[in-house]
């Protein structure tokens, strides 16, 4: 009787609490830069181009230009 109370107890303990959780992100705001200006500067960090213009490093992707931190 005192294992099928333990087991009991066990199962019920398992079933109400569940490992599973909801993580919920929010997309990030990206800007994509179609054409860089003529002004830009390209700047090589840690072996890796990227392109300065207004205070900003860019990233060359196949959509344009996104801005990074660096």
């Amino acid at each position: 009787m005192r294992l099928f109370i333990i087991l009991f107890f066990v199962l019920c303990t398992m079933s109400f609490s569940s490992c599973a959780t909801r993580v919920v992100t929010k997309p990030a705001n990206v800007t994509v830069v179609k054409k860089a200006p003529k002004h830009y500067k390209i700047v090589k960090v840690r072996g890796k181009r990227y392109y300065f213009w207004n205070g900003n490093h860019y990233k060359k992707t196949r959509k344009g230009y996104v801005v990074v931190r660096i």
